[in-house]
């Protein structure tokens, strides 16, 4: 069993003694499913990228901005959103930590049957 709070504490005290303001940890790995604990300095932003099948981000500390195409969002502790399905970024407003849930991947008949 893994202590969320503990996790936490450790990986912003990382983040923010870091040089790149950052620290993450897969902390569950189950076939395509992925949840991981990120921690960002103030001001630090995970730039653009791809969205994986599924995914959502739960804010444990601070507030970020989830940046796409489609608008942004500000997202605050004890917020749970699934995230788009378009590229998108994060930028930490405050010094902050968050649980980031991801499949990434879906199995061939699953895929068929969504369209």
């Amino acid at each position: 069993m893994t202590n969320i709070e503990l996790l936490t504490d450790a990986h912003q005290t990382t983040a923010l003694a870091s040089p790149n303001g950052r620290s993450t940890e897969v902390v569950l790995h189950d076939g395509p499913l992925r949840q991981s604990i990120l921690a960002l300095k103030a001001g630090v932003e995970l730039g653009e990228h791809n969205a994986p099948p599924a995914a959502s981000i739960l804010v444990l500390r601070g507030r970020v901005r989830v940046t796409a195409l489609d608008g942004d969002e500000e997202i605050g502790p004890g917020e749970l959103r699934a995230l788009t399905h378009e590229r998108h970024g994060v930028l930490a407003l405050e010094d902050c930590a968050f649980f980031l849930t991801t499949v990434t991947s879906i199995p061939r008949h699953v895929e068929a049957t969504r369209h």
